[in-house]
């Protein structure tokens, strides 16, 4: 009886330890998709602000290029 309840508790406690180690697996795929969502994101703004620089740029030479031209 006594090696039973043995076998039971280290098949609990093995049992125990998959659930945890799937738990953790899980809790990573998480995190990775998490930061993915992160970097697409800091992608986008990066994109928005270069665009928004190239467009002050454009603005800036033609309102130099205005000036020149009317002095």
């Amino acid at each position: 009886m006594k090696k039973e309840k043995e076998d039971w508790s280290r098949l609990y406690h093995k049992t125990l330890k998959g659930i945890e180690a799937m738990i953790n697996v899980q809790r990573i795929v998480k995190d990775m998709k998490m930061v993915e969502e992160m970097n697409i994101t800091i992608t986008e703004m990066e994109r928005t602000i270069l665009m928004a620089s190239i467009n002050n740029q454009t603005v800036n030479t033609m309102n130099i290029i205005q000036i020149s031209e009317d002095l």
